[in-house]
C-alpha cells in the first residue's frame, strides 16, 4: 500500500535525497512511457498541478487546437531512481492528465483504469488486485550499440550459470526493483534461451499498472548497463516460446476475498464464477487490448505454451484461464493470454470490465476443460464450446469493435484512437512483402 504523501513531505524528501531533476511521468495510448522533466526548483509548482504540456504531440491524445493539458502528480508515486549523476539524483512522479477546466482527460489510460475501478467500488468491492508475471528477452548489442537477434544465453527453464548468462543482470534488476520498493516474489530463467521472468507482489489495479510501467523501464535500464538489450516484444524469435504476462486477479470485499467460498466444492464463490464467465465471454473483445501488436499473434499459436483457446480449468495450463490451487485469501484467477507489450492501464481495465459484466449479468460459467486442448480435434473443441482467440491483429480489432462492454470501458476517445492506430498498423503489416514470401515464391512463380 503506497503512502499518500503531502506536498511538504515530497519537498523534504527531494532535499534529503539531493534530487536535482524530477520526471513527471505518464503513458501514451500505446503504453509507452512519456515524461516532462523539470528542475527540482519547479517541484512545488508541479505539486500544485500547474505544469502544462502539449498533448497534441502524444500518440492518441488530442488535435493541435486542443493541445494544452495539465500534469497532475499522484503524490503516492514519488520515487527516487537508484541511478543518477554524481551531482544529484533524479526522481519521478506518475501523473494523471487533466484538461484546462480541471476535469480528467478521457484519453488518459490511467484515467480509464480509474474509471473502471470505480465501477467495481460502486458494486461494493473494496479493491481489485492484480499480480502480473511479465517475461522478457535479453539480446546482445552490436558494435554500434544496436540490438541484435542474438540471445545472450542458451539456458532453459530455471537454469542457472553457466547456462544462464543473464543471471547477474537479472539479479541486478531484482535488487534495483527492491531498492525502489518492489516486493519480488520470484526471479528465474524462462523456457526459451535468453528469456527471463521476474514476478512482483500483487497490488490494487492502479498501483499494479504503475508498477508494470516502472518495471519495464528498470529492466531496460539495467540491461543496458550490462551491454544488453531487454525487449518485451511478445515473439522476438521464431521457433521458441514467446513472452507473456499472465495476470492473477481477485476482488476483495469488506476485507475478505470475494472469490473464495469454503462451502463450494472448488472453493469458488458465485462472484468468482460470474467474473470468470465474464472474462471468457469478452476474451475475444479484449484481446486487441491485452495483445496489441501484430507480433502478439505470433505468440498465440499452439505448441509454445501460450493460450490460444477460450476455456478454463483448475489444473490444465492450455486454456485461457487457470485457477491456481491456493484458496482462502489467495483465491484468484489467472488470465494467461496478455503479453508484456500491452498498455497495462488499458489491459487491466478491459479485463476488469469484462469480469464485472459477468457479475452484473450473473453470467453462467461453462464446464471446465481438463484435457490438453492442443491435442483436441476441431470437432472436439466445438462440442466442448471452446473457440480460438483471434488469429491476427486485424481479427482482434474486429472483435473489439463488436464488444460493447470493452468499448464502453475504454471510452469513446480511447476506443476511437486505439482502433484507428491499430488498423493502420495492421494495414501496413499486411501489405508488406516479407523475405519469406520472396524466398518461397519469387523463383517458383
Amino acid at each position: 500500500m503506497r503512502e499518500n504523501y503531502s506536498k511538504e513531505d515530497i519537498l523534504r524528501f527531494a532535499e534529503e535525497a539531493n534530487v536535482r531533476y524530477v520526471r513527471l511521468q505518464f503513458t501514451d495510448l500505446l503504453g509507452v512511457i512519456k515524461n516532462v522533466e523539470i528542475p527540482v526548483d519547479q517541484l512545488g509548482k508541479a505539486l500544485d498541478n500547474k505544469i502544462m504540456f502539449d498533448g497534441s504531440s502524444i500518440e492518441g491524445f488530442v488535435r493541435i487546437e486542443e493541445s494544452d493539458m495539465y500534469l497532475v502528480p499522484d503524490r503516492s508515486t514519488w520515487l527516487v531512481f537508484p541511478w543518477g549523476h554524481e551531482l544529484g539524483k533524479v526522481a519521478r512522479l506518475i501523473c494523471d492528465i487533466h484538461l484546462p477546466d480541471g476535469s480528467p482527460f478521457p484519453g488518459d489510460p490511467r484515467a480509464v483504469l480509474k474509471r473502471v475501478v470505480q465501477q467495481a467500488k460502486d458494486l461494493g468491492f473494496d479493491s481489485f488486485n492484480v499480480g502480473p508475471e511479465p517475461e522478457f528477452f535479453l539480446f546482445k548489442l552490436d558494435s554500434e550499440g544496436k540490438p541484435t537477434a542474438e540471445v545472450n544465453d542458451e539456458g532453459g527453464y530455471f537454469d542457472w550459470a553457466p547456462l544462464d548468462l543473464g543471471e547477474n543482470c537479472r539479479r541486478d534488476i531484482t535488487l534495483t526493483l527492491e531498492s525502489m520498493g518492489f516486493e519480488i516474489e520470484a526471479s528465474h530463467h524462462e523456457v526459451a534461451p535468453g528469456q527471463h521472468e521476474i514476478d512482483f507482489q500483487y497490488a490494487d489495479a492502479i498501483e499494479t499498472a504503475d508498477n508494470i510501467a516502472t518495471f519495464r523501464l528498470v529492466v531496460k535500464t539495467v540491461a543496458r548497463q550490462y551491454g544488453l538489450h531487454a525487449t518485451f516484444m511478445p515473439k522476438p524469435v521464431y521457433g521458441i516460446n514467446g513472452s507473456g504476462m499472465h495476470c492473477h486477479m481477485s476482488l476483495f470485499k469488506k476485507g475478505g476475498n470475494a472469490f473464495y467460498d469454503a462451502k463450494d466444492e472448488m472453493g469458488l464463490s458465485e462472484t468468482a464464477r460470474a467474473f470468470l464467465a465474464g472474462i471468457l465471454n469478452h476474451a475475444m473483445g479484449f484481446t486487441a487490448v491485452t495483445n496489441p501488436l501484430v507480433n502478439s499473434y505470433k505468440r498465440l499459436v499452439p505448441g509454445f505454451e501460450a493460450p490460444c483457446y477460450v476455456a478454463w480449468s483448475l489444473k490444465n495450463r492450455s486454456p485461457l484461464v487457470r485457477i491456481p490451487a491456493a484458496r482462502g485469501m489467495s483465491t484468484r484467477i489467472e488470465v494467461r493470454s496478455p503479453d508484456p507489450s500491452a498498455n497495462p492501464y488499458l489491459g487491466i481495465a478491459a479485463m476488469l470490465a469484462s469480469g464485472l459484466d459477468g457479475i452484473k449479468n450473473k453470467t453462467p460459467l461453462p464446464t471446465p476443460t481438463n484435457r490438453n486442448i492442443y491435442i483436441m480435434t476441431a470437432e472436439e473443441k466445438a462440442q466442448a464450446g471452446i473457440w480460438n482467440l483471434p488469429e491476427n491483429l486485424g481479427a482482434a480489432i474486429d472483435a473489439l469493435v463488436g464488444d460493447e462492454v470493452v468499448r464502453e470501458a475504454l471510452g469513446e476517445h480511447v476506443f476511437h484512437h486505439f482502433v484507428e492506430a491499430k488498423r493502420m498498423e495492421w494495414d501496413i503489416y499486411r501489405t508488406q512483402i516479407s523475405q519469406w514470401e520472396s524466398d518461397q515464391y519469387l523463383s517458383l512463380y
